[in-house]
């Protein structure tokens, strides 16, 4: 049984699919949920799957250990991204060196790097004018958003899009594709 923790900063949608979809799968157990904030959503839902939790510090995060004692005592092998807001410290990237991932709402190398998230992405997109959008899952190393991609999937930028009908679209196909890509690498 391969032990994951699902790191994430808000209401939890990616991990409520991963979460689920997981659930029926012998091989892989979300042992952790981890999150910056501890009014997060996902925490109700970590709860509702009675997965343990575990509130970071910053401090501790950035200029301690990364928690990566607290990861190794709980048998983590592969942590997954999936809304964290924090960038991911060397401490913890070198304990688990291609075993981090992530998933981005834009089709990477553009629209990544610091402030590239949420609404602010698909606005981005749209007022380039983009024909189409859509995510990147990939691995995560020392800079935002730049690691080696994993896969990619694309949908259309429609004339009239605001950010938020084209942050719905992108986010079907996270839910659709992130947990199956999870369950493929960890099969692995």
């Amino acid at each position: 049984m391969k032990k994951i923790a699902i790191f994430a900063s808000g209401a939890g949608s990616n991990a409520a699919t991963i979460i689920e979809k997981l659930s029926n799968n012998n091989n892989i157990e979300v042992a952790l949920v981890v999150s910056n904030k501890d009014d997060a959503g996902v925490l109700k839902i970590a709860s509702h799957y009675n997965i343990p939790t575990l509130i970071i510090n910053k401090e501790i995060f950035f200029r301690g250990n990364a928690y990566v004692n607290e990861l190794k005592d709980l048998g983590i092998e592969f942590i997954i991204l999936a809304g964290f807001l924090w960038k991911i410290p060397v401490a913890l990237i070198n304990a688990y060196t291609g075993r981090i991932i992530n998933i981005h709402p834009a089709l990477l190398p553009k629209y990544g790097g610091k402030g590239m998230y949420g609404l602010n992405v698909h606005q981005a997109v749209i007022d380039n004018k983009e024909k189409e959008t859509g995510i990147t899952i990939h691995y995560v190393d020392e800079q935002y958003d730049h690691g080696n991609i994993i896969f990619q999937a694309t949908c259309h930028v429609l004339k009239d899009d605001s950010s938020i009908s084209l942050a719905k679209r992108v986010q079907e196909l996270e839910h659709e594709h992130y947990p199956i890509i999870i369950e493929e690498l960890l099969a692995e």
